[in-house]
């Protein structure tokens, strides 16, 4: 497939960026805010297209027939990053897709998006959750091919390769590697049983590809 991954330049969505471009299963166009970001996307062998969240970037959406949705500005930006990023941006691109006629749309979200009170007095991390629930919910009810993937608590920690995945995941205080969510991003594309699907996962004892089959 043609695939463009929004938030390319992201921890998560630059470790997508490489495994759909060693997968050589795909051609990816990586969705950049800065210029100079462009040689690295190159380098791990994708087209880098320049285009903000924040602004018009419907024209990032040629030539492609899935998008997977990295971008996050997370819970520490502020709210108005957060609405702007996680909730407009998410939700435009839902929409764009739409109008283009994507086949294939993969939201990464967050566990907890489902019950944003979960975060407790937290104002911050409970403005973070809605605006992920806010997107998920757009991207339910736009009649797009979607798969929408909540992982727990991100680490910076090797990849197993083994996750606990659930359509609802019991245990919300597990934690999941972002390279092992990347892979499940990748692996989402064409697992065909995962349309239309919510999954939630930690990091666990089921390799990842066996994992996902078995939802």
């Amino acid at each position: 497939m043609h695939v463009l991954v929004i938030g390319a330049n992201g921890t998560t969505g630059r470790m997508a960026v490489q495994k759909l471009a060693e997968s050589e299963q795909h051609l990816v166009k990586a969705m950049i805010r800065k210029s100079e970001q462009s040689k690295e996307m190159e380098d791990l062998g994708a087209r880098p297209i320049i285009a903000d969240l924040e602004q018009e970037f419907k024209y990032a959406f040629e030539d492609v027939n899935a998008v997977i949705f990295a971008a996050g500005s997370g819970p520490d930006t502020g709210s108005d990053k957060t609405t702007a990023v996680d909730r407009d941006g998410a939700m435009k691109a839902v929409d764009f897709a739409k109008e283009k006629g994507i086949e294939r749309f993969i939201m990464l979200s967050s566990m907890g998006a489902d019950d944003p009170s979960i975060a407790g007095d937290s104002e911050a991390f409970h403005h973070y959750l809605q605006a992920k629930h806010d997107a998920d919910v757009h991207l339910k009810q736009s009649g797009l091919n979607y798969t929408i993937i909540r992982p727990g608590a991100l680490t910076d920690d090797s990849a197993t390769g083994k996750i606990d995945v659930s359509e609802e995941m019991k245990h919300r205080d597990g934690e999941i590697t972002r390279e092992d969510v990347a892979a499940i991003l990748v692996e989402s594309i064409l697992c065909t049983n995962l349309d239309h699907k919510t999954i939630e996962m930690v990091n666990g004892d089921e390799p990842i590809k066996e994992a996902l089959k078995a939802i």
